[in-house]
């Protein structure tokens, strides 16, 4: 990447090398460029189609394998979570903290949901030689067509 806009250029890029370096990852281009688009404002979910629309947008010169490259990377580091909303269909969720989903098909929408909304008391036993990583719920949902209110969720 030989360009990186002036809107970009010129934002601090403080949170974004910090973050890189929690994550053991060498400040690319790329991965700098990525990470201030990534982090800047509130958390949220992204698909890597959506993020290299919003790259290309800010005018951004990076390729759609190198935005799936470093999503990947991102979350192997732990700077995202990776949200498996059905095979072959993954959101990356800049909220890494232990946290559930509603994801609505129709709409191809994730959204948060509070953790006093889902109670887990009883896990199954894991098998010999493990231990339970992690839990996560995605609740998938479907419009009531019923309905008058868009916005059930």
């Amino acid at each position: 990447m030989k360009y990186i806009p002036t809107k970009i250029r010129n934002r601090p890029y403080t949170d974004a090398l910090r973050r890189l370096k929690e994550g053991k990852l060498r400040p690319t281009k790329q991965r700098l460029a990525l990470s201030k688009l990534l982090f800047e404002g509130e958390d949220r979910h992204l698909t890597a189609e959506s993020l290299y629309e919003e790259a290309c947008s800010f005018g951004i010169k990076v390729s759609l394998a190198t935005v799936y490259n470093t999503l990947n990377q991102f979350t192997e580091a732990g700077l995202l979570r990776e949200v498996v909303v059905a095979p072959g269909r993954s959101y990356f969720d800049t909220n890494t903290h232990h946290h559930h989903h509603f994801y609505c098909k129709e709409d191809d929408n994730l959204k948060d949901i509070s953790e006093d909304q889902i109670s887990l008391t009883i896990l199954p036993d894991p098998p010999a030689d493990m231990l339970i990583d992690r839990v996560s719920v995605v609740v998938h949902l479907k419009r009531n067509h019923k309905s008058d209110d868009d916005n059930n969720y």
